[in-house]
């Protein structure tokens, strides 16, 4: 999720000092925790009894406007979400005829409309496992060119995250998931599949991975 063991750190010191967590936007005046990290973990760090519903789910912020369209299609409160009659509802939606309505890809509007029937389950639980290179079990391991097998774990503007297994996923720029341009990531990966991808750069003190789908051929892009 791209969160170092310090900012892990200082989001349990923060808790205990201060009380619980009430919304996602209180992460952002954790120490150490950039806005370019906050965005990238925000996905998949949850807050239980947030005053905002979709906090305690695993739909990302820039995704809520879009999860709330969704909801009043369904005719359902963001209260009601974990309720049998909330899932119910959900799960009557034509997901394909909303994609058209609201002017949002199929694959998006389905992964939110399968979040909001069950808010509580990670996806990434259900997911395949990729062939895991045995002798690659920490950053340490891993070397600039190395090619490996991972499992999208998270989709967002910029680009995806990929769990290669280690402790920190590698993140895969929009520019580096195929050679030809693309407006979003989705028009080429989903949360679950299994690519292969190839180490660009490796920052341990900050642990951050960066990965290309980019076959070493192919390391220019097309206009």
């Amino acid at each position: 999720s791209g969160l170092s063991k310090t900012v892990a750190e200082n989001i349990v010191k923060v808790r205990e000092e201060t009380g619980q967590f009430t919304t996602r936007a209180q992460l952002k005046k954790i120490p150490r925790l950039g806005a370019k990290t906050y965005e990238q973990a925000i996905g998949f760090l949850r807050v239980p009894g947030a005053k905002n519903a979709f906090d305690a789910t695993g739909i990302h912020p820039e995704s809520y406007s879009v999860a709330e369209q969704v909801l009043e299609v369904a005719q359902i409160d963001k209260k009601e979400l974990g309720t049998q009659k909330a899932e119910e509802a959900i799960a009557e939606l034509d997901v394909e005829k909303l994609s058209g309505v609201l002017d949002i890809g199929v694959v998006t509007i389905q992964d939110i409309v399968d979040t909001l029937m069950k808010p509580s389950r990670d996806p990434r639980d259900a997911f395949p496992q990729p062939l895991l290179k045995t002798d690659v079990l920490k950053m340490e391991d891993l070397q600039v060119g190395m090619e490996l097998q991972g499992t999208v774990r998270n989709v967002v503007d910029f680009g995806a995250f990929v769990d290669i297994g280690v402790k920190q996923d590698g993140l895969v720029h929009i520019s580096k998931l195929q050679k030809r341009r693309i407006k979003h990531p989705l028009e080429v990966v989903a949360l679950g599949d299994i690519v292969t991808v190839w180490v660009e750069q490796i920052d341990v003190n900050k642990g951050r991975i960066s990965l290309t789908m980019l076959p070493p051929k192919d390391q220019t892009i097309e206009g």
